[in-house]
């Protein structure tokens, strides 16, 4: 196994059930920024405390038109059963769409999975399906753009996955990077690659340079 896809590969598009129903994803997605992210198994509890979070926050990905989907190897009949468990103990029932990657099809395609664990979810664990618990943000040109990896053991922070969010949509329109621990409404950097009659036009007001590289600038509207 490689590994999970790396960023700036074309995520891959595939056909699917999901707990809002059948899905082929590329459709699904359309032009809207999309998160994808993975569970090993139903019923694990670190990843129950995950869905419930995500679903609080969701209208914050939804401000910033982006769509949401889980994943979980197991059953979709099982993820609704297991929906109930999360509306009871965090508040809120998942309000996205749950794959069930019951043949291991899709934890496959994006190299979660190796190619020879099989084609079925029975029998499997949770810990046979460690890997699979990945965080992946997917452009509206169907580009994997960010791609996080987590233990069973610790919870996903989706604060920095809207953080990184908010970043990505900025930097794709503005000729600018953002340096450690931004967040929206900071200052940012102007690229390398924009030339200085460039930079002096965009920026008429000026900027901060303390080293000819590094051009601190407001954040553009």
């Amino acid at each position: 196994m490689s590994g999970p896809l790396p960023i700036g590969s074309d995520a891959p598009d595939f056909q699917a059930q999901t707990t809002e129903g059948p899905i082929k994803f590329h459709d699904w997605l359309g032009n809207s920024w999309g998160v994808m992210f993975s569970h090993p198994k139903d019923f694990t509890p670190v990843c129950t405390t995950e869905l419930g979070y995500m679903a609080r926050i969701k209208p914050d990905f939804d401000k910033r038109h982006v769509k949401v989907i889980g994943l979980s190897i197991d059953p979709v009949d099982k993820h609704e059963r297991w929906a109930k468990d999360i509306a009871e103990t965090q508040g809120t029932a998942p309000n996205y769409p749950m794959i069930g990657d019951t043949d291991l099809q899709v934890a496959k395609l994006y190299g979660m999975l190796p190619a020879t664990a099989g084609e079925t979810c029975e029998g499997r664990t949770a810990a046979d399906n460690a890997t699979v618990r990945n965080v992946y943000v997917i452009g509206p040109d169907k580009k994997i753009k960010l791609v996080l990896s987590y233990p069973m053991s610790t919870g996903r922070n989706f604060d920095e996955v809207l953080r990184v969010i908010d970043s990505m949509q900025l930097t794709a329109k503005h000729k600018v990077a953002t340096p450690v621990n931004w967040k929206n409404g900071e200052d940012v950097i102007i690229l390398p690659a924009v030339g200085e009659d460039e930079a002096r036009q965009k920026y008429p007001q000026g900027w901060k340079a303390p080293k000819p590289y590094l051009r601190i600038v407001p954040q553009p509207k």
